[in-house]
């Protein structure tokens, strides 16, 4: 069951903006997706976007999150640039990064966002390496890293908390667990489902989030984020979530083959957005004439952010090396 506490009636309604806008901008990809105009794999969060929303939502702009290969959530969550994320689906010289980066190497440093990276939990030593800076310069700030699963299997997520731990660091390790590491469910990768366990062998404190629920998660991570931020160092959220679709691309064309019985019923699946939509309206925290106006203004703003994109030039080709550091 839903319940906001004391979230004030204005970051609620932001919640579901920014909630609606990414269901909404992964929808429209997945619709053009086929017209192979977007030149880049992607991997979409439809049905993981509480997490991404739940936790930015109490975030600092100048505080820092790095993020992973399934990043549209958290990058448009934190603030980050729609038109310049669809430019560079469309790898267009216009794209956050320059249309050479893709679907999975999102960023944008002006709303703190440190990047996104293919790697398999690489974004979890960035995070700790920039939580430890703050820590030195005696910023008052925190660092976010967002990853799945199947980075808990890395080796670099223990040394990661290992040294947060030991040095008390500013950082908060958020795993999306939606069970599924590309085609392989959780039950044939780990002995143990519960990854928020394994932060206590580090005397980090860890807790294990309905990531379907946006006012759980919310409230969750103001806490660990409210501690961190106090100098009490690491915290680690685990967020069940529902990857509704393939690993990549649109759809899930190939779910028979590897989706588990019960991940196939439709009576199963939850909606975070339909949930949360009927909370506002159930509790009068939004009436219906408010959200219809933030619906008319995301679409105007996701039909603009296309349209930019696909009207954007591509690259110079005689610039092809720029940006390349070798």
């Amino acid at each position: 069951m839903m319940r906001s506490g004391n979230i004030p009636s204005d970051k609620l309604l932001a919640m579901y903006a920014s909630l609606l806008k990414i269901r909404r901008v992964q929808l429209k990809i997945e619709e053009h997706y086929h017209e192979n105009a977007m030149k880049t794999p992607v991997h979409l969060c439809l049905g993981q976007e509480a997490v991404s929303v739940g936790v930015c939502a109490n975030l600092k702009t100048r505080d820092m999150i790095f993020s992973n290969h399934r990043s549209h959530g958290h990058y448009l969550a934190k603030g980050g640039d729609l038109k310049a994320m669809m430019a560079e689906l469309y790898c267009k010289e216009t794209g956050c990064a320059k249309g050479r980066g893709g679907s999975m190497h999102l960023i944008d440093k002006s709303v703190g966002h440190f990047g996104s990276s293919a790697i398999v939990g690489g974004g979890i030593p960035h995070a700790v390496g920039a939580a430890f800076a703050f820590k030195m310069r005696k910023e008052d700030l925190v660092a976010v890293t967002f990853f799945g699963d199947a980075a808990s299997e890395q080796g670099v997520f223990y040394e990661s908390m290992n040294w947060a731990a030991l040095k008390k660091l500013p950082v908060i390790f958020v795993c999306e667990n939606n069970h599924y590491s590309v085609c392989s469910h959780i039950d044939v990768r780990q002995a143990n489902y519960d990854i928020s366990m394994r932060a206590r062998a580090f005397d980090i404190p860890s807790m294990r989030v309905d990531g379907m629920n946006l006012l759980e998660v919310c409230e969750k991570s103001q806490a660990a984020i409210e501690m961190a931020r106090a100098g009490n160092g690491p915290y680690l959220l685990e967020c069940v979530v529902q990857r509704w679709r393939a690993h990549a691309g649109a759809g899930d064309p190939q779910k028979e083959q590897y989706r588990k019985t019960e991940d196939m019923d439709e009576s199963r699946r939850r909606d975070p957005l339909k949930d949360f939509t009927a909370y506002l309206l159930d509790h009068r925290a939004a009436g219906q004439d408010q959200l219809d106006v933030v619906d008319r203004q995301i679409d105007q703003e996701i039909e603009a952010a296309f349209r930019f994109a696909r009207e954007s030039p591509l690259p110079d080709p005689a610039g092809l090396e720029k940006y390349l550091y070798c």
